[in-house]
């Protein structure tokens, strides 16, 4: 995939598992400091604390930082299965559709 501006070259997905509403955030990187932002910023301020979230097993969903973070929200944490996509499906079907829209949009520039 082609880098976005600002040499953003990942990406942070957010979706609401009942509304399947997606929050996304071009990152140019993903340090538990840039996960707690997203989530203070995409998903706390706009819509409150979720009673829960699910990440995968990356070291930036499960460092001491992140975990206080969720503890001091009352946010519980649930992780996904590692090395089973197919277990996250909801996630996986977010992800396609956003970098599907990245692609024609970075395509274009």
């Amino acid at each position: 995939m082609p880098t976005a501006p600002a040499n953003k070259e990942m990406m942070i997905v957010a979706t609401d598992y009942f509304t399947k509403w997606i929050e996304a955030e071009a990152l140019s990187s993903t340090k538990e400091a840039d996960v707690e932002r997203f989530i203070w910023k995409n998903i706390i301020c706009r819509f409150g604390c979720p009673q829960s979230i699910v990440t995968d097993n990356g070291t930036q969903f499960v460092g001491r930082q992140i975990t206080a973070f969720l503890v001091k929200y009352g946010i519980k944490q649930h992780l996904s299965t590692p090395k089973y996509p197919q277990g996250n499906g909801q996630a996986e079907a977010s992800n396609k559709i956003v970098l599907d829209c990245l692609k024609k949009r970075l395509e274009g520039a």
